[in-house]
């Protein structure tokens, strides 16, 4: 079996797919204002499979609290129809032939705190995520040291390196959460 090399570059790798995911999750909650990204989570029943919302129709926003869904094909309207009504987004489907409107309602005080503690749920996973990859990265380093493969000194340097990237990706993750939390919290 061949050792294991230690790479800094594919660690930051790792925390960066933690950070992008947890930006995924959080484009995805409901804020006050229209996004595309609010109907991500949604799976249509559409030819006997369970299809993104974005295989069968194109998402846009015409107005800030208005999504409009263009349903491609016609027999389809009503599966999109029932897969938005069945979401727990709390939206109410108005159609008009091959397209779909959504208001986006005003959400109360006691909504929006539900919502930041959800942002706060999906940002604990990705610190979670960062975690997990720095101590891979300091297990390996130690494995090597004790292998001999790398100094005493080379293995505490790398692991204050794997330190810094780790601090540097949980501060990203803070400052994602704090915009999200403030853009939730907007009346």
């Amino acid at each position: 079996m061949a050792t294991p090399t230690f790479d800094l570059a594919d660690l930051k790798r790792r925390m960066q797919g933690a950070v992008n995911s947890l930006k995924h999750d959080l484009g995805s909650l409901r804020t006050g204002r229209a996004s595309p990204t609010l109907l991500d989570p949604i799976q249509v029943e559409a030819y006997g499979a369970a299809m993104p919302m974005t295989q069968v129709a194109t998402i846009s926003v015409p107005e800030p609290r208005l999504l409009s869904v263009a349903v491609w094909d016609r027999g389809m309207v009503s599966a999109v129809e029932k897969a938005i009504r069945e979401s727990d987004l709390g939206l109410n489907p108005m159609t008009e032939g091959q397209t779909i409107r959504l208001r986006i309602p005003e959400m109360n005080e006691q909504r929006r705190k539900e919502m930041v503690k959800v942002a706060h749920k999906y940002a604990e996973e990705a610190r979670v995520a960062v975690r997990h990859v720095r101590r891979d990265g300091l297990d390996l380093l130690k494995r090597l040291e004790k292998d001999g493969a790398i100094s005493q000194d080379d293995e505490k340097r790398q692991a204050d390196q794997v330190q810094k990237i780790t601090d540097q990706h949980i501060a990203e993750v803070d400052q994602t959460l704090a915009a999200k939390e403030k853009e939730i919290m907007q009346v």
